[in-house]
């Protein structure tokens, strides 16, 4: 039933201040498994209905917790990143953004090999429409069960196609925001091969963004995918050297343009959205010529 999140998902959050709690009362209406909170030295403590552990390995032990969202400060976040990964968390879901780059180079080198899958950080999380879980800080109320995966590196951006997906009577099987910043744990090409795996995702529509070479690296897995993939890259009008919203969309080189992402990804055999507001007709142009509708 989608990838990363199902009705076993049990969500500890690292980091259970304003914004966990927040999203700890969203998700939980949702129908998700929020099972416990954690905040050094307030352990013990029941906030907002959800019991707090000083760390994440208590979660586990006493809530069998499977899934952490991060909260955590910038500054602290590698280290909370590395805890869940410590403590067993098969997936971490950092929201956290400006973690220094410094700090993500060691959390990849730590990570590398773990059985820990972290999505992020500086991203809007993740959500499986038809197990009703939810762990991140996306709107619930745009989203419809269905068979169209969805990755994004953006969350307002997410926010919009997936809007425009509903709309148009296209439901979404999952949705993953891999996030924005330059060094992130899951790749666009690695979320796209968890949609690839997923029998219940039938197409994809992945959202990418000037910067990087991240949507190449995309589109040569897009190339050998038995799943028709619809795609849009934001930042056409980006100046070079200007950075545009997130840390890591910055044209720097001919392979970050938007237009050279375009072009690798028509190449591979993506449907490409020349607009943001032509993504849910183009997604829906995809599945009927692929006869999925």
């Amino acid at each position: 039933m989608g990838v990363l999140l199902d009705e076993n998902s049990r969500v500890v959050i690292q980091g259970f201040g304003g914004a966990g709690q927040r999203e700890a009362k969203t998700s939980r209406e949702y129908g998700t498994q929020i099972v416990c909170g954690v905040t050094p030295g307030r352990g013990g403590q029941i906030l907002e209905d959800t019991p707090i552990r000083n760390t994440v390995r208590e979660a586990v032990d006493e809530f069998d917790a499977n899934v952490s969202l991060i909260f955590v400060p910038a500054p602290f976040a590698a280290d909370a990143i590395l805890e869940a990964a410590d403590a067993g968390i098969p997936v971490a879901i950092c929201i956290t953004e400006g973690i220094p780059v410094q700090d993500m180079v060691r959390v990849k080198r730590a990570l590398d090999g773990s059985e820990t899958l972290l999505i992020g950080p500086n991203c809007p999380g993740v959500i499986t429409p038809a197990a009703r879980a939810r762990a991140g800080i996306m709107p619930t109320d745009v989203y419809l069960e269905g068979n169209v995966g969805v990755i994004s590196r953006s969350g307002t951006l997410v926010y919009e196609t997936v809007d425009q997906l509903t709309r148009a009577g296209i439901g979404q099987s999952s949705s993953v925001g891999v996030g924005g910043d330059p060094i992130i744990g899951t790749t666009q090409a690695e979320a796209l091969a968890l949609f690839e795996a997923d029998p219940d995702t039938a197409a994809v529509v992945l959202i990418g963004e000037i910067g990087g070479t991240a949507e190449q690296e995309a589109a040569a897995y897009v190339a050998q995918m038995s799943k028709p993939v619809t795609a849009f890259i934001a930042g056409a009008t980006a100046p070079p050297g200007r950075r545009m919203g997130h840390a890591g969309a910055i044209i720097a080189g001919k392979a970050g343009t938007a237009e050279a992402k375009k072009a690798a990804l028509r190449e591979a055999g993506a449907m490409v959205a020349d607009s943001p507001s032509q993504i849910g007709e183009t997604c829906l142009e995809q599945l009927r010529s692929a006869g999925l509708l």
